[in-house]
């Protein structure tokens, strides 16, 4: 059944879809999705998924936001179908529930190779059954990510090395600012995404803003949409960074989004200082619906 006549696609029914709230540094990953050969988040948790659920074949997660290598995670969210028995059992003789006792035995198998020990670079926090009708990718009304910039001596703090871009000159965030209000709507992102065969780049940016934070003085844009294709956000920031170093007018942005093809200009930020920070999703009653439209191909009028 395709999405036009309502198809959700609902566990079978010896499955359970459980729901899954993630977080995870990216550095040692080679991104999200499972790449033969290489370390990447999916690959980690589905294994790790096999092993405490006793599985005989690999658990498939479904994730919100397909993170590039280098990129982080504090509000990531996934979902997997496994068969019900598995998940009855996972309390084995405790007390907990299958969601507690879930959190609690991927912590140690995702902890196990850690240095130093029980500092993993991917955590579970939550775990649970999803309500009917959910769908960890196209359930989601939007995602917001933000981006983390040290443009002065005084913001470069080592410990932050790994999830805050070291710039190396000062940048007129006002400017920024607006030039990134410019970009807000329902458009063609194509300008800013790496092109796909048979994917739309038509994407509702709901919100992009830059402005300082807190007593260091990082740089920081927060960028929420409804959905985000290949390399978007770090693409809209490279720009973002351009008109803050005075290099590129204040309309820049927005006139290289109407031209709707890549610009050799735009420059693709580095990924170590862009974070997922939350999903977000309708209630439960508009969750299947919310799945059945973002399946659907969008085009502009």
């Amino acid at each position: 059944m395709s999405a036009a006549t309502g198809d959700v696609r609902r566990p079978a029914d010896d499955l359970v879809r459980v729901r899954l709230d993630l977080r995870y540094d990216g550095t040692g990953f080679a991104g999200w999705a499972s790449q033969p050969g290489l370390r990447t988040v999916q690959g980690t948790l589905e294994a790790a998924l096999a092993t405490v659920l006793r599985l005989p074949g690999a658990a498939r997660l479904t994730v919100a936001g397909r993170t590039d290598a280098g990129v982080h995670a504090r509000g990531q969210v996934a979902h997997v179908d496994v068969p019900r028995a598995a998940w009855d059992a996972v309390p084995g003789r405790s007390d907990r529930s299958p969601g507690e006792a879930l959190v609690s035995r991927l912590a140690g198998v995702l902890g196990r190779d850690a240095r130093p020990r029980g500092a993993g670079d991917v955590v579970v926090v939550r775990a649970g059954l999803a309500p009917p009708g959910f769908d960890a990718r196209f359930s989601a009304v939007w995602r917001r990510y933000v981006y983390r910039v040290a443009d002065t001596a005084a913001a470069r703090d080592p410990l932050r090395r790994h999830d805050v871009l070291w710039h190396g000159r000062p940048l007129d965030v006002g400017a920024m600012d607006v030039a990134a209000g410019l970009l807000v709507g329902e458009q063609d992102f194509a300008a800013y995404c790496k092109p796909r065969e048979g994917a739309t780049t038509i994407r509702t940016l709901q919100a992009m803003r830059w402005e300082r934070e807190g007593d260091d003085g990082l740089v920081v844009a927060t960028v929420r949409a409804d959905a985000f294709c290949h390399s978007m956000v770090r693409a809209l920031v490279g720009a973002g960074l351009a008109v803050g170093e005075g290099r590129r007018p204040l309309d820049w942005p927005a006139a290289v989004l109407a031209a709707r093809r890549r610009d050799p200009a735009v420059t693709v930020a580095p990924a170590h200082g862009l974070t997922l920070e939350e999903v977000g999703y309708p209630p439960e009653e508009a969750l299947a619906a919310r799945a059945a439209e973002a399946r659907a191909v969008r085009t502009l009028p």
